[in-house]
């Protein structure tokens, strides 16, 4: 079986994010009667510009949202040239031309004005003439992460258009030479949350106040959770030698689910969170092993991997172990080896990596058991959903060296996420709107 756990020496120390908090006022502004969301041609992404921002003198506030609304793959982000932007929005409170905005493509306009608190945001339907919705977003941008309440801006802009937050407000939590690491969703602000050498598999917590991983101890590979709020750890698999890997949160946050090898094969443990019961066998390997597990959103299924059928395969299985079925058809004396899946946000499928050869990204319909192949270039590992249920991060080694990739699996656009040789095994992190975090080691 391919693993998620190395032997190194692991020491923590204390972490924290330090994000200021964001808070959005009601908004006063909106013309009544004015309906959310853009009418734009199905299929088509609508076109948006987003206005330099007066006194933002690097235009760091502009250049973040243009980023974010771009990754999102919902948008097409128009850039222009200052003299042209100059004459869609005349100085001193001149009125839009929306008819010259219209010109350019765009179907949605961005206005942001710095105040004394933070920025207010304003989205206008350049078709109708007229303001979409606006609001206020409050930070500092002495602080250190006032970047990532600008995200929360941008999010905010992709609810305003299509009824749904966007994924800028995240993090992805991966491994770099047996360090544990978190980077924002646009590849900005890394930071090292651990120090020494040994975690491996990190998982966030449904609300993004901990992260639970494999590390390596005194008495082999042991589960532990770290709360990103304080820097502290706790152990969470049993103290005993062996091996225990790829550890995963219970949807609704109060238990962790995880692999125990012993000498009868691998088996998924679950351990409570919330009350002093022993931890309990979840599969019986009869000397085979489970491992990789992933919830379906509801709690109610898992998936895993199984080497039962002589070669790992996904399987998918009720939450308390039974009802067992194979999820992935393979055929006997043809090499397909399964490992990684991670189930979509909405249920719907799962991703999982696939070797005939080298590995590659595959998507299976939970329902109608239909696989589709994702990646095809370099080779490409662990697969980890984004909360809207259409971005993967994954490892690939498509850049020459391996690195996190972000996968929009519904156009294929790909995009280089780290920098830093040896980056795998990513997890997305959920929304976090207004974590209380403090400050990561660098």
């Amino acid at each position: 079986m391919k693993m998620r756990a190395r032997c190194v020496s692991l020491t923590l120390v204390a972490l924290a994010i330090a994000l200021p908090a964001i808070a959005r006022g009601q908004d006063t502004t909106t013309t009544p009667g004015v309906r959310l969301g853009l009418s734009y041609a199905a299929g088509s992404k609508p076109g948006v510009i987003v206005l330099p921002v007066p006194d933002d003198y690097d235009d760091s506030l502009r250049s973040i949202v243009q980023r974010d609304l771009d990754y999102s793959d919902r948008m097409n982000v128009i850039t222009l040239d200052p003299e042209t932007l100059q004459g869609l929005v005349p100085p001193l409170g001149g009125k839009i031309n929306f008819a010259l905005v219209a010109k350019f493509g765009a179907a949605l306009l961005i206005r942001m004005t710095p105040t004394s608190q933070g920025l207010h945001v304003a989205a206008y339907d350049v078709a109708k003439e007229q303001l979409l919705q606006s609001d206020h977003f409050l930070f500092d941008k002495r602080d250190r992460d006032w970047r990532f309440a600008v995200h929360g801006a941008s999010d905010q802009i992709e609810q305003w258009v299509f009824g749904k937050r966007g994924i800028a407000q995240t993090r992805i939590a991966y491994v770099n030479n047996g360090l544990l690491r978190i980077v924002d969703s646009d590849g900005a602000e890394t930071r090292s949350i651990t120090t020494g050498r040994g975690a491996l598999s990190p998982a966030w917590s449904p609300k993004g106040e901990s992260v639970v991983f494999t590390a390596l101890g005194n008495n082999g590979t042991q589960v532990q959770e770290l709360d990103v709020r304080t820097g502290r750890t706790r152990r969470i698999s049993q103290i005993r030698a062996g091996l225990n890997i790829t550890p995963i949160y219970q949807p609704d946050g109060s238990g962790i689910l995880y692999a125990q090898g012993t000498g009868n094969g691998t088996d998924l443990i679950f351990a409570s969170l919330d009350s002093a019961s022993e931890p309990r066998r979840i599969t019986v390997g009869k000397g085979t092993d489970n491992t990789s597990p992933s919830y379906s959103p509801d709690g109610h299924q898992i998936a895993f991997i199984s080497g039962k059928s002589g070669q790992p395969q996904v399987y998918i299985m009720d939450a308390d172990g039974s009802n067992v079925q194979l999820l992935t058809a393979y055929t006997a004396g043809v090499r397909s080896y399964r490992a990684s899946p991670d189930w979509s946000p909405d249920g719907r499928a799962i991703a999982y990596e696939q070797q005939n050869g080298v590995f590659q990204i595959w998507m299976i319909d939970v329902r109608d058991r239909v696989q589709k192949q994702l990646t095809s270039e370099g080779e490409n590992e662990d697969p980890s959903w984004a909360p809207d249920g259409r971005h993967i991060v994954l490892t690939s080694s498509r850049s020459g060296d391996k690195q996190l990739w972000i996968l929009d699996t519904e156009s294929g656009r790909a995009r280089q996420l780290t920098h830093s040789r040896g980056a795998r095994l990513a997890a997305w992190s959920p929304i976090l709107s207004n974590p209380e975090v403090g400050t990561y080691s660098q």
